[in-house]
């Protein structure tokens, strides 16, 4: 049954995303909205609106009970949840279905196994997807470490079975470290947790963070190729490319191969992300978890491919097929998307919410804003802080960073401090520009000092 009106349980740049694919297949858009974003651009944008609670989140985008009731009341015959809010919450989902009201992503089975580690890890292995190799279950000895060690691969990483919190961790670069450092671990997590057991694992120094984007119909599954987001400030991705130069041309073959794998054991139905650690040194990837819903950087694998990730989702979730096979997916050019939060960060990145006073913004071929601002508009304090993401597109990874450095200095948005200042400097770094980056490699820069102190509003 195709959707006819679409309910949107989310706010800022992904709700206006989500009203445009919408609207581009002729379904009628319903915009929840908390006290606190009556005038948010969304709320402009869509066919209907419906105020879901006061403005803090948890009377508002998390409630599920307010959200439920303004389904019924609107009468709309599904539901797309973004991402964050409740987009990975089997309860939200399960609440839709029983309402008769379709869900905009998988089932709330898959959402459940696959947020659970352990349980995706064990759906990884079953479909033959790498995953960190390490020991079966408890290691006991020290020569039973050892012989574990011989088999994963050093360095490895001895952790307290029982426990975690990062009491008891060692990493060891030979056997003779192994036989030095397991007994102190052993003595650590005894003290610590009153069991000495310990769990081993290949440490995998300074990866490459690479994941695989998916979109399934319940039955098949293609992928629209890889991103990188290595470069991330406590865990969070500033700067994303689609692909990741890092790879040759046979690793990627059999890193998206392996993502369909899964894809497809998991029967998953709507857009998802498969992420992975991959170790330069070895050439190999392993699979750490799925993000069961579309993700911020989706737009990155859209440019390098010409899918509407939002749009597909969409049919499929509405009972359609995938509407194009594997071979129909061609990888074209490099992407690279930055996210510009409403954050000061010469500041510590200290959140800045206030008034947009006037904006300017990049135009161009291969260069896309998606974004929820308009002037006049007071950015509120109480969620996340993300404004918008730059896009650009072009023939190879240079000219796509040239291309990110002119957008970036074409964007004006009076009032705010931004990100900005962040991106046009990771533009111009020599790492970042020959791709010598990794997961640990961003913070270190900025305590360096790299990001140089900049005046005035940005």
């Amino acid at each position: 049954m195709a959707i006819k009106r679409l309910f949107i349980a989310n706010r800022g740049e992904i709700a206006v995303r989500i009203i445009r694919a919408a609207q581009g297949l002729g379904i009628t858009t319903i915009q929840a909205h908390s006290e606190a974003d009556a005038d948010m651009l969304a709320v402009k944008l869509a066919d209907e609106a419906v105020c879901v609670g006061p403005a803090p989140a948890k009377d508002s985008y998390l409630n599920i009970d307010a959200l439920m009731a303004a389904i019924a009341e609107t009468g709309a015959d599904a539901v797309h949840p973004g991402y964050g809010f409740l987009s990975e919450s089997p309860a939200f989902v399960r609440a839709v279905e029983a309402a008769g009201v379709t869900f905009v992503g998988p089932s709330a089975a898959t959402i459940e196994r696959m947020g659970d580690k352990v349980e995706a890890r064990k759906a990884a292995e079953a479909a033959g997807v790498p995953v960190v190799p390490g020991s079966k279950g408890r290691v006991e000895t020290v020569d039973e470490a050892a012989r574990v060690a011989a088999e994963v691969g050093y360095p490895v990483m001895i952790k307290a079975a029982a426990g975690g919190g990062g009491r008891g961790i060692r990493v060891a670069d030979t056997e003779d470290e192994l036989r030095k450092l397991a007994p102190q671990a052993q003595q650590e997590a005894a003290a610590a947790f009153g069991d000495g057991g310990l769990y081993l694992e290949r440490a995998i120094r300074s990866p490459r963070h690479i994941e695989v984007q998916i979109l399934g119909d319940g039955t098949d599954a293609v992928h629209c190729f890889e991103r990188e987001c290595s470069l991330q400030r406590r865990r969070q991705k500033v700067w994303e490319e689609a692909g990741a130069a890092c790879l040759d041309e046979e690793t990627r073959a059999t890193l998206c191969a392996s993502a369909v794998a899964l894809a497809k054991a998991t029967e998953y139905r709507g857009a998802g992300t498969l992420e992975y650690l991959y170790d330069t040194k070895s050439s190999e990837f392993f699979f750490i978890e799925m993000n069961t819903r579309i993700q911020v950087e989706h737009p990155i694998s859209e440019m390098i491919t010409g899918v509407d990730l939002v749009q597909e989702m969409i049919k499929v979730c509405g009972g359609a097929k995938l509407s194009m096979t594997q071979d129909q997916i061609v990888r074209n050019g490099h992407a690279i998307e930055v996210r510009i939060n409403a954050e000061d960060p010469t500041m510590q990145f200290m959140p800045w919410p206030g008034k947009l006073e006037a904006m300017t913004i990049p135009k161009g071929d291969g260069i896309r804003f998606d974004h929820f601002l308009y002037e006049g508009y007071q950015v509120p304090p109480f969620y996340d802080s993300l404004l918008g993401k730059v896009i650009v597109h072009a023939p190879t990874r240079a000219e796509a960073i040239e291309k990110m450095k002119n957008a970036l200095q074409g964007i004006d948005l009076k009032g705010l401090k931004t990100t900005i200042p962040l991106h046009l400097a990771l533009a111009d770094d020599p790492d970042v520009r020959a791709g010598d980056f990794h997961t640990q490699w961003l913070e270190p820069w900025l305590e360096a000092g790299n990001l140089t102190q900049t005046g005035g509003a940005s």
